[in-house]
């Protein structure tokens, strides 16, 4: 059993971490606590800098006992020490990078990420005075090249959204703590049960919560894992100074959850196996990309890193004209499967993503960097995220279209 678990395998972990009797009630379930404020019996200065480790809650932005519930989850499946959560899966990304970075630094980002983290890193960090450069992480010898005196940043996403590209983190992580920065990773797609990011050398490991840990499409959140150190930094800078905290709401509906995530991100995996594989088959289809899949050019490292394959598949049409052609098929014709945004649900959904429209507004490559782009997405793909609806069904809602 791995260091995450090493008591209590990830079932136990993802039901009980955090939890117990409610000591008020008795409550099996765990409470929701709406509070902005709480009553102390201490005598504390006005700041959140003042508290003392053993001050307990006394406002909602510096600490909330149903959100803490989560991170104290969400560390225990990650293996690491503490976690903060936050508003959104932007916010972690962004409380990363203004807590870390700051004018004159560098960071080496990967040159395909989520659109919004994409955006940040090309438009707003340079604005603040920090330079980045833009790496395929698949390329080890580049990520290499990248790395600078002042380099305090490694930040990377594996598989990455929305082709499912993979970072070989051990590599990436020995590359960015030889010249002593931090290594990042978007770890939305794998989920805490897909690669064990603290062991393959992760300092900060962030999700989007809203995605496959919450996995019911009915809240928003975002998270970053690590050391105790390094939350600590995260938490007085991001939550305390930013403000962008959790809402204890959110926090109750992801914990929720999360309890059943081991399950789920097993039957996104064989769901997304299986429709991947009946994928390959269609004449309509020209290429499929998933990291389960023998024909994934990354397979060896998919096989070595992942523990789960999760339910994200892309796949190519063709041109862009079919693309936009059969999405508008999906949207007129699908009956279960949902033409949306978003990914990591119960629920299937499945977005056209145009490539000459991503490269003019969020990715924005040329070169080489713009063909390992089309190497694996063409001239666009649609991206799928399989969720937990019986996979012969899923089958036959796409062949109305396929």
């Amino acid at each position: 059993m791995d260091h995450r678990n090493a008591s209590l395998g990830p079932n136990t972990t993802a039901i009980h971490a955090g939890e117990g009797p409610d000591p008020a009630t008795g409550a099996s379930a765990p409470p929701l606590h709406m509070s902005s404020t709480f009553v102390t019996d201490q005598v504390a200065g006005f700041s959140a800098h003042d508290l003392r480790d053993d001050a307990g809650f006394l406002y909602t932005r510096w600490g909330n006992p149903t959100v803490a519930l989560l991170e104290r989850k969400i560390a225990a499946l990650e293996g690491t020490e503490d976690c903060l959560c936050l508003a959104s899966g932007m916010a972690a990304a962004t409380a990363i990078f203004l807590t870390f970075l700051s004018a004159g630094d560098h960071a080496v980002v990967s040159d395909v990420s989520y659109a919004g983290v994409a955006e940040l890193a090309r438009d707003t960090l340079p604005r603040l005075g920090i330079a980045v450069t833009l790496v395929d992480m698949s390329d080890l010898d580049a990520v290499a090249a990248a790395i600078r005196p002042e380099t305090k940043l490694v930040h990377t996403e594996t598989p990455v959204n929305p082709i499912g590209r993979l970072t070989d983190l051990a590599a990436v992580a020995r590359l960015a703590h030889d010249a002593g920065a931090l290594l990042s990773c978007d770890a939305t797609f794998a989920s805490p049960l897909g690669q064990d990011s603290r062991a393959l050398g992760v300092d900060l490991i962030m999700h989007s919560v809203t995605k496959y840990i919450g996995g019911h499409g009915d809240a928003v959140g975002g998270a970053v894992a690590g050391s105790a150190e390094l939350v600590a930094k995260l938490r007085a800078e991001a939550a305390i100074h930013h403000g962008g905290i959790l809402s204890p709401f959110n926090a109750w509906l992801i914990a929720r959850g999360m309890a059943t995530l081991p399950l789920r991100m097993q039957a996104h995996q064989r769901n997304a196996i299986r429709i991947a594989e009946w994928l390959e088959t269609r004449p309509s289809v020209t290429r499929v990309i998933h990291p389960g899949l023998a024909s994934h050019p990354q397979a060896e490292l998919a096989r070595r890193q992942m523990t789960n394959t999760s339910g994200m598949i892309s796949f190519q049409v063709g041109d862009a004209a079919r693309g936009r052609a059969l999405a508008q098929g999906f949207i007129d014709r699908l009956e279960i499967i949902h033409y949306a945004v978003s990914l990591g649900h119960h629920r299937s959904l499945i977005f056209w993503m145009e490539t000459d429209s991503l490269m003019d507004s969020s990715f924005r490559l040329d070169g080489a960097a713009r063909e390992s782009y089309r190497a694996f997405a063409g001239d666009g793909v649609f991206r799928l995220s399989v969720g937990l609806e019986d996979a012969e069904d899923l089958i036959a809602d796409l062949a109305r279209v396929l």
